[in-house]
């Protein structure tokens, strides 16, 4: 039932920001969902790389803290991440999804940062 959609991604140049957008569908609890973006390049496992609470707490993996910014909105039932100072090491398929629970994967949005 619930499913999830990614959007935004594309081709920045090296310190270039890009906006990505997860929105959850097939349910009325998203305020509930501790909700995570993950990325994958070929050959390499999914990374996660933001979390954010039901409170708006974020967490961040090393390598994109200070660059990355993990946000929700409950009334369009998004949550954002909004990645600055893109680097090549950045490129990869982003992906969402709920804590705990891994709903089926949506399709994913290609970030490729290329000089």
């Amino acid at each position: 039932q619930v499913q999830l959609a990614e959007s935004g991604g594309g081709l920045v140049q090296p310190g270039g920001s890009l906006r990505l957008s997860c929105v959850v569908t097939g349910t009325n609890f998203f305020n509930t969902f501790v909700m995570q973006w993950f990325r994958q390049t070929p050959g390499n496992q999914r990374e996660l790389v933001a979390t954010i609470t039901t409170s708006s707490n974020t967490n961040y993996a090393e390598s994109v803290k200070g660059r990355f910014t993990v946000s929700r909105e409950t009334a369009t039932k998004t949550v954002y991440l909004q990645m600055t100072d893109l680097r090549p090491e950045d490129t990869a398929v982003y992906y969402c999804n709920r804590l705990g629970v891994s709903y089926a994967w949506g399709p994913g949005t290609q970030v490729t940062v290329s000089s």
